[in-house]
């Protein structure tokens, strides 16, 4: 008896000495390991709703872009079809109503209906309240989004995207209701059955469209995430909602002032089953080693994969769609989030591809209509100047007096300034050297003119021997330095500039001053947002030819653009400007 106290009393020490500090270390490290776990499946999960959020904001912006870029056709067609009743203008312009569920129509400036494809009572009821409406006038011709108005007739939300047409007199608009175009626009990146709940909201918080049933009137001002996107903040919040935490991601879309926000609880992306594997180490305390190797097990499989899947969603954000396909690994709810995640990056690649060809579908119409511009300003208006300073010129042998022939050189002087200036718009309209001479000399004719003009010193430079690249290239080069050296010329406020071109491997060209400088965005997405359209130019025109637009400036110590060329060129897909 008194050997089996003794024997008990020893194991009770060893217990006490050995296994219960390891056991309560144990419990310590696996708690600890669940509580990390959770934290950074919380905040991935709040990243990547914040990424969605961001994604579906950028293509409801891209609908209403469309939208307003339809009614700028209309009122361009109205325009340039003088002939043409406005009836028989939307007869023959189908296809443009396709997105403007509520119909398109021409209104006259008192906002009385000319003509209309359908909906006729909705446009006579916005007749008799226009003053209260937001509509196109002649100080504002848009294109222009009026604030959600309800149809008396159906009680539907529309909204009105109105263009004023100063040649005709008239007002091109059109009206859609948000909600389909939000269903359509949100069913490609957030699934039926995912769980997301989604609110697009107006300006004054009324809701636009929601997922699922409708909520009546709008939603408060304390709810969370709505000040913030209203006030053009993109990021997420967490909120208890009954027993579960919900992640609340905002987004603004700019285009309207509407907010959009989305509800998930986080803990249903997460499946049972992990939460199940997470508790396995507490049923093997009394086995250290095996506590042990399931540490080590989570480590790997878990913790690991998380961190280089959060390293991959990093370069994700900075628009590497590569990286997220890397495996990491891990267990199968890891796996799983890093196939969604790499399914949304390919489905917000394949939306900015779409926007890539349709900005590179403008840019070309933009050149296009630069040159027709330029022809007609060369083959009319300057030949026309030219003939009136000839005739100045035979009016001086009929003139007698002195005052008559001070008043003609005075004339002619004038027509000879006009003609130098038509011309230099000519050359910045259509750059004739770079088609006739290449690139360089078309680069040194901007620098000299550029000099001359704005009087600023530029210097340009050439390494290494030039070589003749693809039109498309060329002319995109050339206008992303002329960009350049005009935001020089009149936002720097620089004293002098330099143009260098260096033909190497790679084709670098690069535009450097010694202005006041600003502070660069941390992403090329931020140059919208920030004001920079310029840059946010420049770098659509590189992207469109293959090249990689480095922006470095800092306050007070100037700014300097490179672009680089990878050689030989690629031919990009679409014609760029």
């Amino acid at each position: 008896m008194k050997k089996f106290f003794w024997g008990w009393r020893g194991l009770m020490q060893l217990f006490v000495v050995t296994v219960l500090p390891l056991t309560i270390l144990l419990l310590i490290i696996a708690f600890g390991s669940v509580t990390l776990h959770q934290n950074d499946m919380r905040t991935l999960v709040g990243e990547r709703d914040e990424r969605a959020v961001r994604a579906a904001a950028a293509a409801l912006g891209t609908e209403l872009h469309h939208r307003a870029a339809t009614i700028s056709s209309l009122t361009l067609l109205a325009d340039s079809s003088e002939s043409l009743t406005f009836g028989n203008i939307l007869a023959t312009t189908t296809d443009l109503g396709s997105d403007f569920d509520g119909g398109l129509v021409f209104l006259d400036p008192d906002g009385r209906l000319l003509a209309g494809t359908r909906q006729s009572q909705l446009w006579n009821w916005i007749a008799r309240n226009k003053q209260s409406l937001e509509l196109a006038s002649p100080s504002n011709r848009g294109p222009i989004f009026s604030a959600p108005i309800a149809d008396p007739a159906s009680n539907q939300l529309f909204v009105i995207v109105s263009m004023y047409s100063a040649v005709r007199s008239v007002i091109a608009a059109g009206a859609f209701s948000p909600e389909p175009m939000a269903m359509q626009t949100f069913s490609a990146l957030y699934p039926a059955n995912g769980g997301t709940i989604i609110y697009l909201l107006d300006s004054s918080q009324r809701v636009l469209y929601a997922s699922g049933t409708m909520p009546s009137g709008s939603l408060p001002s304390d709810h969370a995430g709505v000040a913030q996107a209203l006030r053009g903040e993109s990021g997420t919040a967490y909120v208890q909602r009954d027993s579960a935490e919900q992640v609340v991601a905002y987004s603004p879309i700019p285009t309207t002032g509407w907010a959009l926000i989305t509800e998930e609880d986080w803990q249903t992306v997460v499946s049972p089953s992990l939460q199940t594997t997470q508790m396995a180490p507490l049923v093997l305390v009394p086995a250290f080693i095996l506590a042990l190797i399931a540490l080590w097990f989570g480590t790997r499989q878990i913790v690991q994969p998380l961190q280089k899947l959060e390293s991959e969603a990093a370069a994700l954000a900075w628009g590497d769609f590569e990286a997220i396909n890397e495996s990491v690994g891990g267990i199968s709810e890891v796996r799983h989030l890093q196939s969604e995640l790499a399914e949304m990056a390919r489905k917000v690649q394949a939306a900015q591809e779409g926007l890539h060809d349709y900005i590179g579908a403008i840019t070309s119409a933009q050149e296009e209509e630069r040159n027709r511009l330029a022809r007609e300003l060369h083959d009319d208006t300057i030949q026309a100047v030219i003939a009136l300073k000839q005739r100045v010129q035979l009016a001086h042998k009929s003139v007698k007096t002195e005052s008559g022939h001070q008043a003609l050189e005075e004339l002619e002087t004038l027509a000879e300034q006009t003609i130098e200036n038509l011309r230099r718009l000519t050359r910045a309209l259509r750059p004739i050297y770079l088609e006739d001479l290449g690139l360089v000399t078309a680069l040194e004719m901007l620098v000299r003119e550029m000099s001359q003009s704005n009087h600023l010193e530029v210097d340009f430079q050439q390494s290494g021997p030039e070589r003749r690249l693809p039109r498309e290239v060329e002319l995109a080069l050339y206008r992303i330095a002329q960009e350049a050296l005009n935001n020089v010329a009149h936002h720097a406020k620089a004293r002098s500039a330099m143009l260098n071109i260096t033909f190497d491997k790679e084709i670098k060209l690069e535009v450097t001053d010694d202005g006041v400088g600003f502070s660069v965005p941390k992403s090329p997405t931020d140059f919208a947002s920030s004001g920079h359209f310029g840059l946010l130019g420049m770098r659509e025109r590189a992207d469109l030819i293959g090249a990689r637009l480095e922006v470095q400036s800092e306050a007070g110590r100037g700014t300097r653009l490179v672009i680089h060329v990878p050689g030989p060129p690629r031919k990009p897909s679409q014609q760029t400007a």
